[in-house]
């Protein structure tokens, strides 16, 4: 019955354009997305935003749609960084503090376009909440190298063009003898180490780690592409190295000063925790972020972190990051994280997860709308509560340790909620998938730059929910920067159902211009409210401007 009624109002919509007296919209397909490519003229997209340590490497690199090739200019670029005209990547060191304006301009035979990138160079990292691809959901613990720059490649084809722009190698990338579908560590393994005891990528997994070399040159690949790189570690000390009782790189201490051998992992028997408030757990962490900053390492994904929370050692990690050399983002996983650890993990960590692993149901999903309130005073530049990755597309590939292999069982109303509501937080965006294995709608789920944008806008406001109603409707907003209001219609229930977001819940007043993200289509003026048909477990995201 309330599929037919639906069905008669988007009959009815159809007909006649939206004008004040009709405050009813429908959508021409309301669980899809447009699919259409972007057009020719090139367009910049969000991140604008840069934040960046005094001294440390800058890699930035303008997100861009439209057709190839293009040329790229930068105005008012300060003494130190330069731009690679080809790709619109910007490189070098910003010595002091400070706050940079650069005007970059990008042009092709279809038309030019011009934003500005503010560059902060201070104490805080992830202005806007990171964007980018890891191996996890896809590959377990057993990815290779090759899976890893075919994932980055894709990357840097389809979607750095509109602002994803990390790629993170997950999982015990240190154990040589992690294969498809084992279990999901080995006790007692024999794991590639330094005479220091620090882990390292295992050769006969990442070739280019051969002789020592650990992540450079796979780091300096990826850079290449105009993307960052990041890792996955485990919190703590190799047991192996406390076994062995290895010195400690840079310091008089060896392993055992620095364990805690009755702090363990349950799930994974590598380490063992740190005494963070020591000198000699200081001094271990201190030595392995050298290291990691001498591969060129920009994003840290520390596991065994957040449930319970590791107060010393989170503190230890961030003291070794502040001087490694290298503007590293840190993120914390997995969740849920205490919310009574509220202030503490938004001065200390720049991500941090508030779910356990999120995984393809709608019953996770479903949670997170209630976990996701839960840090609305949390969220903002440099500090990001973390939803975990978006498994969509192709799943634990050959049957990995995380699965059965398969695409991801979120309906593609499901995906659409999850990229809204993740979008409207905002959160951090990582991607699980195989990438090159995306069909052409999952492509378009995620290089909608309208959508994106949302997620990566410079306010600092979180998302509220402004109406929620028993049967499972929700209506959630966003004031963005340039004065408009994002609009999130949700039906978490499992009937199609039609949703209102009056403009006296969302506190504004007067006509606004209504237009659809997903559909990249303006719907029209309405002077106070919206009605339109969400489908089960699905959303309608809209962008209201004041109206001229």
């Amino acid at each position: 019955m309330v599929r037919n009624l639906l069905a008669v109002a988007t009959l009815a919509i159809l007909c006649s354009a939206p004008v004040f007296a009709d405050q009813t919209a429908s959508l021409s397909s309301v669980a899809g997305i447009d699919e259409k490519p972007a057009n020719d003229a090139p367009s910049i997209h969000p991140p604008f935003e840069l934040g960046v340590r005094p001294g440390t490497p800058v890699i930035w690199t303008a997100a861009v749609s439209g057709a190839r090739p293009l040329l790229f200019k930068a105005a008012n670029l300060p003494k130190g960084l330069t731009l690679t005209p080809s790709s619109g990547t910007i490189t070098g060191v910003l010595p002091k503090a400070g706050h940079y304006a650069v005007r970059v301009t990008v042009s092709n035979s279809h038309g030019k376009d011009t934003h500005t990138l503010d560059i902060v160079v201070g104490d805080m990292l992830a202005l806007t909440p990171p964007m980018g691809w890891n191996s996890y959901d896809a590959f377990g613990d057993n990815v290779v190298e090759s899976e890893v720059i075919d994932n980055a490649r894709y990357v840097q084809a389809n979607l750095l063009s509109v602002g994803w722009d990390t790629v993170v190698v997950d999982y015990r990338w240190y154990d040589p003898g992690a294969h498809d579908n084992n279990a999901n560590a080995r006790a007692g393994a024999a794991l590639t180490m330094d005479s220091y005891g620090r882990l390292l990528p295992s050769p006969n997994r990442f070739p280019s780690a051969a002789s020592g070399n650990g992540f450079k040159a796979l780091a300096d690949g990826i850079h290449a592409m105009g993307l960052k790189f990041g890792i996955h570690i485990m919190r703590g000390i190799p047991r192996n190295a406390v076994a062995q009782n290895l010195p400690i790189e840079g310091s008089s201490f060896h392993a055992a000063d620095a364990a805690d051998t009755n702090d363990i992992c349950h799930w994974c028997p590598d380490m063992y925790g740190v005494r963070g408030d020591t000198k000699a757990g200081q001094a271990y962490y201190d030595s392995i972020f050298r290291l990691y900053a001498s591969w060129g390492v920009d994003y840290v994904k520390m596991d065994d972190t957040s449930a319970p929370y590791h107060t010393a050692e989170i503190t230890a990690v961030h003291d070794a990051i502040e001087r490694c050399g290298r503007s590293i983002i840190y993120s914390l996983s997995p969740g849920e994280t205490p919310i009574s650890d509220a202030d503490h993990v938004q001065t200390h960590a720049n991500l941090w997860r508030v779910s356990g692993d999120f995984w393809d149901s709608w019953k996770a999903l479903d949670h997170s709308f209630d976990l996701d309130t839960r840090w609305h005073d949390a969220r903002g530049p440099g500090h990001w509560p973390d939803s975990d990755m978006l498994p969509v597309g192709h799943l634990s590939v050959k049957n990995r340790s995380v699965g059965k292999d398969r695409t991801t069982n979120f309906t593609k109303a499901e995906q659409v909620t999850m990229l809204t509501l993740w979008s409207l937080q905002p959160a951090p965006l990582m991607l699980g998938a195989n990438l090159p294995d995306n069909d052409l709608w999952t492509l378009s789920l995620l290089s909608n730059a309208e959508v994106l944008a949302v997620d990566q806008d410079a306010s600092p406001v979180s998302a509220s929910v402004a109406l929620k109603e028993d049967n499972g409707i929700e209506i959630w907003s966003r004031p963005l920067a340039d004065g408009s209001l994002a609009v999130g219609l949700f039906n978490r229930g499992d009937i199609d159902a039609q949703a209102s977001a009056k403009w006296s819940d969302l506190k504004i007043v007067g006509p606004r211009a209504v237009r659809d993200l997903w559909q990249r289509k303006s719907l029209g003026t309405f002077s106070d409210q919206f009605t339109a048909p969400v489908p089960a477990h699905g959303a309608v995201f809209l962008r209201l401007t004041p109206a001229k």
